[in-house]
């Protein structure tokens, strides 16, 4: 989703050949299935592409075999992915979220399993987080290896919007609501919402879900976690509604304004809105950084604030819970010719050239050698922050439309859409997410 990490992962469809015409390679052309001695490496179009290839050009002054870097612009991506996997189009190694957005791909036979190259370089799997690298674990067996960084979504704001408009960061729900009522009067959109991408409009509803209901466990005692394992009920219960509610006095409340629907954060729109004042905030992933930092430095540098998700009273979620993506993954695909080059690519992963990069443009890598090297992120301070959220955190819930499999992103995304611009009520929001696959 994004000159970042995340993208709606649309259904699957159109010809193969829609591939050619989009993919723009950062090398020579040829291919994607390792043809000759080359590895194609296939991923999301953003700002944090610069990384990516600066890797390629290191791994490829000391390889025989070259990796050539080909993208495709986010919002295009998962779409795109899906129509050329299983044919020879298909990449050597592929970026994905991890978690359902690859176990289609498993249950398919497409994947390689990681255990023999984790066997020969064990750093391969000890060099991460393990809450993190357990993300691409599916069936038992590794099938990713975490690239790009963790991804917890914050709300950021123009400091200076604030600043005139006497506010303060809201650190609870009713300090939000406050701050609408009076950016609004100043004709100020309180909240920018890239809402023509759906997925933006899901991170409210993922937040408040937590906040309200709380996370739960891998064992299912959470409300989410129920709904993912199956148990539709969950959708309806008083926790949910409550959500739900406090949702719509947002909305109700004027916080996104009225043409959200016709904004998007994969152009830019959203994130101009904030960086130019337009707007006062706007919940998104850490990767909002990077991608303001590449459009509007001056502002990243002086006037871009960020904290956590206000908390809600009487809510059975921890405060210091995060939602978001817990990392990105490079998978291969078991056809590759080349798995002795691609283990050595993805040695680069948790290279001190890969964390210092990602750093210099606002990611957080999860590696563990990341915190000695937090001092010379592009921001210190906002690195350092990440660092602690996450690490603080008791929970951090995956993306809803990671979490659940590929199938089930376009009804998550149309469901939370029709439900902020009023399209469907509570019960038709309860009945599309009860209508969702789970496998």
């Amino acid at each position: 989703m994004k000159r970042h990490a995340r993208l709606p992962r649309a259904v699957a469809g159109g010809a193969a050949v829609l591939l050619g015409l989009t993919l723009t390679a950062c090398g020579s052309s040829g291919s994607a299935s390792g043809d000759g001695d080359t590895i194609h490496v296939l991923v999301y179009g953003d700002a944090t592409n610069k990384v990516e290839k600066q890797l390629a050009e290191t791994f490829n002054k000391t390889s025989k075999v070259k990796v050539v870097l080909d993208t495709i612009p986010g919002a295009d991506y998962q779409q795109k992915l899906q129509t050329i996997i299983s044919t020879k189009q298909a990449p050597d190694v592929f970026f994905n979220w991890g978690g359902g957005s690859i176990k289609p791909f498993v249950q398919a036979g497409l994947l390689l399993p990681l255990d023999d190259m984790i066997a020969k370089d064990p750093g391969l799997k000890a060099n991460f987080l393990p809450s993190v690298f357990n993300t691409a674990v599916v069936d038992g067996k590794p099938y990713g290896v975490p690239m790009r960084g963790t991804q917890p979504v914050l709300l950021f704001n123009n400091k200076k919007v604030l600043a005139e408009a006497g506010l303060t960061e809201p650190k609870t729900w009713d300090d939000l609501l406050g701050a609408v009522g009076v950016l609004k009067a100043k004709g100020i959109t309180p909240i920018a919402l890239g809402g023509g991408d759906q997925w933006p409009t899901q991170m409210w509803f993922e937040y408040l879900y937590d906040r309200v209901a709380g996370p739960g466990s891998a064992t299912g005692a959470g409300l989410f976690q129920k709904a993912l394992g199956g148990d539709k009920g969950a959708w309806a219960n008083e926790d949910s509604k409550r959500a739900l509610g406090m949702l719509k006095q947002l909305v109700d409340a004027g916080a996104f304004g009225t043409a959200f629907d016709s904004v998007k954060f994969t152009d830019g729109g959203s994130p101009a809105l904030l960086a130019t004042g337009k707007a006062a905030f706007e919940l998104m992933g850490s990767w909002e950084y990077s991608t303001l930092q590449d459009a509007n430095p001056d502002f990243t540098k002086s006037d871009l604030g960020y904290g956590a998700f206000p908390t809600v009273p009487g809510g059975k979620g921890d405060p210091k819970n995060v939602v978001g993506n817990t990392n990105n993954f490079y998978s291969v695909l078991k056809k590759t010719k080349h798995p002795e080059a691609v283990a050595e690519f993805l040695k680069l992963q948790y290279s001190d050239e890969f964390v210092q990069a990602q750093l210099g443009i606002g990611n957080l890598p999860t590696t563990g050698n990341t915190q000695s090297f937090l001092a010379s992120a592009a921001n210190p301070a906002y690195s350092t922050y990440q660092y602690n959220l996450v690490k603080d955190a008791p929970a951090f819930e995956l993306s809803w439309d990671q979490a659940y499999p590929p199938s089930a992103s376009t009804p998550i995304h149309q469901a939370v859409q029709q439900f902020l611009n009023g399209q469907i009520d509570q019960n038709g929001f309860i009945k599309a997410m009860q209508a969702l696959p789970t496998s």
